[in-house]
């Protein structure tokens, strides 16, 4: 396994810190400093590797598509039929390493302020399209054609809305019954019997 390098460490630390932070604090007023204590570093830390707070928001982001990514990878590498790639994409948004109080609460801030910053905004376009071609190459081989988009924006709704109400939590969150709901929905909108 290779080594990080004390950047990488550095950066990571930080964006840790961005996501603790910015639960606690909110987006729009957490400030650089906040964020620098919450690391145990500098203001002029953030500056030096994200150059504003903008562009940190931006690197945790990053850092959070990626973990989906890795965790809708490694579903997809062990799903065998179209409805196991749909629980394998449903998965991945309610894995143990994404689906966090602090980390649903930065996604929703993410969302909120994508409209308003162009490098956001280009992040927040990126994800819809990989999530909604992955919906639309399994839902396409599971219901009719005319049944298709109504069905993805059932799903995206039901993630988003689950994501939106885990941002506002007091409680640490089930990802494993979140998990099982998910697997619910996914057997309701693809007219699937339910199972207990």
């Amino acid at each position: 396994m290779a080594r990080k390098r004390i950047r990488d460490i550095r950066n990571e630390e930080l964006i840790e810190a961005t996501i603790i932070t910015v639960h606690k604090r909110g987006y729009g007023t957490v400030t650089m400093a906040e964020i620098a204590r919450e690391a145990g570093a500098s203001a002029a830390s953030i500056s030096y590797y994200f150059g504003s707070k903008e562009g940190l928001m931006e690197a945790t982001m990053r850092h959070l598509l990626r973990k989906l990514r890795d965790a809708m990878v490694a579903g997809y590498a062990q799903a065998q039929s179209p409805l196991e790639r749909l629980y394998a994409v449903m998965d991945a948004n309610f894995a143990d390493s994404l689906y966090t109080v602090p980390q649903c609460s930065i996604w929703m801030q993410f969302w909120a302020n994508a409209p308003y910053s162009t490098s956001l905004a280009r992040l927040h376009r990126i994800n819809r399209a990989r999530v909604r071609s992955h919906f639309v190459a399994e839902l396409s081989q599971l219901v009719a054609p005319d049944q298709v988009e109504t069905a993805r924006q059932a799903l995206q709704s039901y993630m988003d809305g689950v994501w939106l109400q885990a941002a506002q939590s007091d409680q640490p969150l089930d990802t494993q019954a979140a998990r099982r709901a998910a697997h619910r929905v996914v057997d309701l909108v693809t007219s699937r019997e339910l199972v207990a």
